[in-house]
């Protein structure tokens, strides 16, 4: 059943034109003199054609036009100003405001039947898109959420891949990158920024897979041509991850090549100063260096939680951003209570 709304201030006109309507095969009619009423009741009420007359006082056709387009409901349904007059710049005045098609009095039965059936077939079609629009939005979101799962199943066998090539694990991986989602959080990053950063900063040493087994797994202190190959890994992880059209994997590679950039510029590998580093590598800077210094590792024990809230207090400004250590220590009770507690598993921050 179509639903059809008049506006006529003239009684008589009112009901003819309702009379010419209800002849009209699976119509019913809403019928307004007043076009501020018609008006108030399109804001809560859906139809499928409306008719209103171009003469009447206050708001005409063309302004009760404009009035309604620009209800975002009903912004497509078709509109028809009915006139006496038959000047061009009526017409065109009416088309502008928006309005589909017009009618001129006298109303002629047959024209009218033609035109409004016309109308109500082009308002059908109009349904039927928009219901397959809604269909084919759905299937999108679907299809999207199973690409951001395969997603997060490539940076986990990734980052898996990346233990064999390290003494890190799995647990410190997993903690490093929650810190890192709740500090975006606590910066007022958005959700969708979070939920990226949290995965992606899980590949953040993936290029330690082409470091020499001789420098990654050295009991002793690197010397500093070692230490040169080490650091390497930065631009090794960006190699392995740009380039890519995914948001995630861009992310990642981001915060691979950046995570040991320092604020004060004396990181590396680009010597990037404050906010010329991407926010995700400074995010994940301050988590793996917390977890990292919360954890045991195979050359120091598990720092005491005091001493290590102290290093993050005496980098800020110098190695970490001040905005992430700020949102650090106001949310330090969820953080702690994630970070390693010194039972055995390693991080790769110091490297």
């Amino acid at each position: 059943m179509y639903k059809v709304l008049i506006v006529d201030d003239n009684m008589t006109n009112l009901v003819l034109v309702r009379q010419l309507v209800v002849r009209v095969d699976d119509c019913e009619t809403l019928t307004f003199s007043d076009p501020k009423a018609a008006l108030a009741t399109l804001e809560t009420t859906d139809v499928d054609l409306v008719l209103v007359d171009y003469v009447m006082p206050e708001i005409d056709g063309v302004e009760f036009t404009r009035r309604m387009r620009r209800m975002s409901r009903h912004a497509t349904v078709p509109l028809v100003v009915v006139t006496t007059l038959d000047e061009r710049k009526v017409l065109m005045d009416a088309l502008e405001a928006g309005a589909t098609d017009f009618l001129t009095k006298p109303l002629d039965p047959l024209e009218f039947r033609v035109r409004v059936r016309n109308l109500l077939e082009l308002r059908r079609a109009q349904k039927q898109l928009a219901a397959r629009a809604a269909i084919l939005d759905r299937e999108v979101g679907i299809k999207t959420q199973e690409l951001v799962e395969r997603e997060r199943e490539i940076i986990w066998r990734l980052s898996r891949a990346t233990e064999r090539r390290d003494t890190d694990t799995g647990d410190h991986i997993a903690r490093m990158s929650r810190i890192c989602a709740l500090i975006a959080e606590g910066l007022g990053l958005p959700e969708e920024e979070c939920r990226l950063i949290e995965i992606a900063a899980q590949m953040h040493d993936v290029g330690k897979v082409g470091i020499p087994d001789e420098i990654l797994f050295k009991p002793g202190a690197l010397t500093p041509e070692e230490r040169r190959v080490m650091e390497t890994h930065t631009d090794l992880g960006w190699t392995i991850l740009e380039g890519s059209k995914s948001k995630l994997l861009q992310m990642a590679a981001d915060i691979a090549v950046s995570h040991h950039e320092k604020w004060d510029g004396t990181g590396y590998p680009k010597h990037l100063v404050g906010e010329a580093i991407p926010i995700a590598g400074r995010i994940t800077a301050l988590a793996d260096v917390f977890d990292a210094l919360m954890s045991v590792r195979p050359y120091k024990p598990a720092w005491p939680i005091d001493k290590a809230r102290a290093f993050i207090a005496e980098g800020a400004g110098k190695h970490f951003d001040p905005a992430c250590v700020e949102v650090f220590f106001r949310r330090f009770e969820e953080i702690a209570a994630i970070a390693g507690t010194g039972h055995g598993d390693g991080a790769s921050a110091a490297a």
